[in-house]
């Protein structure tokens, strides 16, 4: 989708306002659409495309790192091939998705909010934007809503994690990054070293390692990697038998059992976890290269376990087209990197996939009454709404499992949320801060990139409604159980002020104009 498949003008007010047009924007849209039919929405996305994460990253051998069973809506069955889809493949899906349901009606790209201040008077937030297009550059404007909902991701668009390496201007070659991978980069024949050991690195690495001449994975510290099959036999067993959203529904269930079960058998047996993982890699590519290269100094799932489709990241190893380096760099010469070994690693070409830079809300000043929001002096009610911000609900997906499990969970409450509204006929509902509930991380990942940024996220509780298990049955029951009308506080829509000259009449203002 780009600018002129979209509406051309904002509208004036829509009860709900969602940001973002990634996969947990997209699924917020159908949810709201679907179960509050009688709300008006608009879906506003910074970028000139819809997509997200995979309308973005565009490098060799992009990719989801968990199953699409899992990662793709609910309502929408998935249809492709792939178990471990491409990204190419992903953002087909979600195009074919938005003019399925009619969301690409409600998308409005090339939009980028700046700025949501809520009116505590009006019960209004208002919503700063900048649109692209036109020969005066990005014009703003602003536009007013009843609800928030903020689906803008964990991680900076604009900027990925810079580890500033020294000499790095010295370097004869290329340096391409992930997050703003270069369209012409021509990588064939050439000597490339991928920094970094993550989700990023084991896809790029064997991909590019189909057509470069040498690829070399230099990584300061291993990170645990497990293989799982590009296909899914059982999954195309089940597809065959049943109807396409019967075996959707039977295959997602059963991946998410799956990889929630590792995650806990990981946590509850460490060293077991190591050794099964430790064994299946050895016999890919031998005991020695896994001592080596692949066995952290963590236990599985202190930091992520990653995954290598069809081991294709280990069949590279084995064919001698990739090498794998476990040490620190020193500094950037002309010809390459210098290592604190000493040695250097030649490259032509150079791919610092080194992280993303966690961001809470986009770069977006979100205020209350013109006082400034800091999302981490918030903790994070059931997690969707910030505490003691009215109307206001933000998406954060799991670690632990697909990003829409948890972002399709939270949708639906805050449907539910605006359902409790229309009929106890509320103009806001807030989440009162509760006192004597100890605060955590709401990430809690020994990962570098969160531990860099996760000190500006939400806070999560010690208890209730204020946890985020990572275990979705449980937050599937918890979500079910909420009681809106005890937990949230509400403000009576009659003591609300009519809307003035020029805005929506009081029946619209009932009705969410």
């Amino acid at each position: 989708m780009t600018r002129s498949a979209h509406p051309a003008s904002l509208p004036d007010h829509v009860d709900v306002v969602i940001v973002g047009a990634g996969i947990s924007g997209i699924d917020a849209a159908y949810r709201v659409q679907s179960q509050c039919p009688d709300r008006s929405y608009a879906v506003l996305e910074a970028r000139d495309s819809l997509g997200g994460t995979w309308d973005l990253f565009r490098y060799p051998g992009v990719r989801a790192d968990s199953d699409i069973y899992t990662l793709s809506f609910p309502f929408q069955p998935w249809t492709g091939e792939n178990s471990m889809a491409d990204g190419g493949e992903i953002l087909d899906y979600l195009r074919r998705t938005v003019e399925q349901f009619g969301i690409d009606r409600h998308v409005h790209c090339g939009t980028k909010v700046v700025a949501a201040n809520w009116c505590g008077e009006t019960a209004r937030w208002t919503v700063t934007v900048e649109r692209t297009g036109g020969d005066d550059g990005p014009q703003r404007s602003t536009l007013t809503c009843s609800f928030l909902y903020m689906n803008t991701g964990y991680y900076d668009y604009e900027r990925g994690h810079d580890p500033q390496f020294p000499g790095i201007e010295s370097f004869a070659g290329t340096v391409a990054h992930p997050q703003f991978w270069p369209d012409e980069l021509d990588y064939a024949g050439k000597r490339v070293v991928v920094i970094g050991s993550g989700a990023t690195a084991i896809t790029v690495v064997p991909a590019m390692a189909r057509d470069a001449a040498k690829v070399t994975m230099l990584q300061r510290t291993p990170t645990w990697i497990g293989t799982q099959p590009r296909r899914d036999r059982f999954a195309d067993k089940l597809r065959r038998r049943l109807p396409a959203g019967w075996a959707h529904r039977v295959i997602r269930a059963r991946n998410a059992a799956y990889a929630t079960g590792f995650y806990h058998y990981c946590r509850r047996f460490p060293d077991r976890a190591r050794a099964l993982l430790t064994t299946a890699a050895a016999r890919r590519i031998g005991d020695d290269a896994v001592r080596e290269h692949f066995t952290p100094p963590y236990a599985p799932w202190d930091q992520r376990v990653c995954v290598t489709a069809d081991a294709d990241l280990f069949k590279a190893i084995k064919r001698e087209e990739v090498d794998v380096v476990t040490d620190h760099i020193d500094g950037f010469v002309a010809e390459g990197i210098r290592l604190r070994s000493g040695a250097v690693l030649p490259a032509d070409i150079v791919v610092p996939a080194t992280g993303l830079r966690m961001l809470a809300l986009g770069h977006i000043a979100v205020s209350v009454d013109g006082r400034p929001v800091e999302p981490a002096r918030h903790m994070l009610w059931r997690g969707a709404m910030l505490s003691d911000v009215p109307n206001f609900a933000l998406c954060f997906g799991y670690v632990n499992l697909s990003w829409t499990m948890r972002a399709d969970l939270t949708a639906r409450l805050v449907c539910r949320i605006l359902n409790h509204m229309r009929r106890a006929d509320l103009a806001a509902v807030t989440a009162p801060a509760e006192a004597g509930v100890g605060e955590k991380p709401l990430i809690e990942l020994a990962s570098g990139y969160v531990q860099r940024g996760v000190d500006t996220f939400p806070r999560q509780g010690d208890r209730g409604p204020w946890r985020m298990h990572q275990f979705y049955p449980r937050d599937v029951a918890a979500v079910a159980r909420a009681n809106l009308r005890r937990e949230l506080r509400g403000v009576p829509r009659a003591s609300v002020p009519l809307p003035g000259a020029g805005s929506p009449t009081g029946d619209d203002l009932r009705l969410g104009g």
